[in-house]
């Protein structure tokens, strides 16, 4: 937890959330649920077993081998992913909500190369907008442009390559997309996430999401641009944003996360010799991403947030600075979010408290869905300590229940 300053550990207040509250964490999980989570997490805690089984996975899926989906299906898939489609959804998004807990649908496509996939990821969208928007537990969407975009065309803007007739087309045909989304989501009042993605193509991205927001969040906000805090500009990025917005007349839709590219950025930069947008350290990174926190709560009228984090020490915060300004904990504009299937003693003992959390829960086919589960396995091996950490707190409240 975070100290506050001038306090020693004898005289401070209580914290506003008890994350070591791992009965109310797993109280939605009977017995064998939690064995299985058990299995699953310590065996993701081995980093050579996860980059061995991702590479294997990728391989059979290439191939077409029967089996594996079903196995896929009856271990990750099912901790880490909502359903293969909306309607397979609605159990889970149905059990949050009954512990207060919205949920955040991602249609899991991305890095997709035609335009029939971009057409195909969009008209997905849109179903889960339209889904949303009779679902009071699911209060946004989320999407990456790379799903309605192809990667090369993203890059090939950002670094100013003159566009051609049939570039200029494509170009077109992605602003008709993304508009439409926004456009449905502004109609039934439901928020849409875009997340950030690779740094050489993510100025592409900001462009077209400053360019959402400035149409779509005049009056209240349906857009929301990701902002990734492990990069050192990001934080200075967030503030010439909001003042952007502020210039142009609209509110600023702020998704706030570490990052999720880290290494992929450092080899690049290294092998391409650039500078490394990558925060030098860890602490760096924590530090950008707290003062972002505060960034956002202080402007909170005119800033709408989502601290997207696994961080304790980054959510402790935001619930302290609420209660400190007398804020309501359930303010619109101030939001939790983790992912599916991890961090439950974190989303649930917020929504206990009364605070706005959701669950991040992407959805789709096996296949489509493989890249965003092997990032997250990879992402939160033991080398982080997320799976380790998972794992631990599985096995107390397995110990607990049974009496020891």
């Amino acid at each position: 937890m975070l100290n506050h300053p001038n306090t020693s550990p004898s005289d401070a207040s209580p914290p506003v959330v008890d994350f070591s509250d791992i009965q109310t964490a797993f109280a939605h999980k009977n017995d064998q649920q939690l064995r299985r989570a058990a299995w699953l997490f310590s065996m993701m805690n081995k980093n050579w077993l996860v980059d061995l089984m991702s590479n294997l996975g990728l391989l059979a899926l290439k191939l077409r081998l029967p089996f594996v989906e079903s196995i896929i299906k009856a271990t990750i898939f099912e901790q880490f992913v909502g359903g293969a489609t909306l309607l397979e959804c609605q159990n889970s998004i149905t059990q949050l909500f009954k512990n207060d807990i919205a949920s955040i649908l991602d249609y899991g496509a991305e890095a997709k190369t035609s335009e029939k996939d971009f057409n195909h990821t969009m008209n997905e969208c849109i179903r889960a907008i339209e889904f949303a928007a009779t679902n009071l537990s699911v209060p946004v969407v989320s999407t990456k442009i790379t799903g309605l975009a192809r990667f090369g065309l993203l890059e090939s803007i950002q670094k100013g390559d003159p566009l051609n007739k049939e570039t200029r087309r494509e170009y077109r045909n992605v602003l008709k997309r993304i508009d439409s989304l926004c456009h449905v989501a502004k109609d039934r009042k439901v928020g849409i996430f875009f997340d950030a993605e690779e740094s050489w193509i993510q100025d592409s991205i900001d462009h077209l999401v400053n360019m959402m927001m400035k149409r779509y969040n005049r009056d209240e906000v349906i857009v929301y641009n990701t902002f990734q805090m492990y990069r050192h500009d990001r934080l200075q990025f967030l503030m010439d944003s909001f003042e952007k917005a502020q210039k142009e007349g609209y509110l600023l839709g702020a998704k706030l996360v570490r990052g999720a590219y880290m290494e992929k950025e450092r080899a690049r930069a290294e092998e391409m010799g650039y500078p490394s947008p990558i925060q030098a350290s860890k602490a760096a990174t924590d530090d950008a991403y707290n003062t972002a926190v505060r960034f956002c709560v202080d402007n909170y009228l005119k800033i709408a947030s989502c601290n997207a984090t696994h961080n304790q020490d980054s959510c402790l915060l935001q619930a302290e600075l609420i209660d400190q300004r007398g804020i309501p904990r359930d303010h619109r504009h101030l939001n939790f979010c983790q992912l599916y299937g991890m961090s439950d003693h974190i989303t649930f003992n917020l929504a206990k408290q009364g605070y706005n959390v959701a669950k991040y829960m992407p959805y789709g086919a096996v296949r489509d869905v493989v890249p965003y589960l092997i990032r997250r396995a990879r992402e939160n091996t033991a080398v982080k300590g997320d799976m380790s950490r998972e794992y631990q707190l599985v096995r107390q409240e397995m110990m607990r229940r049974a009496g020891s």
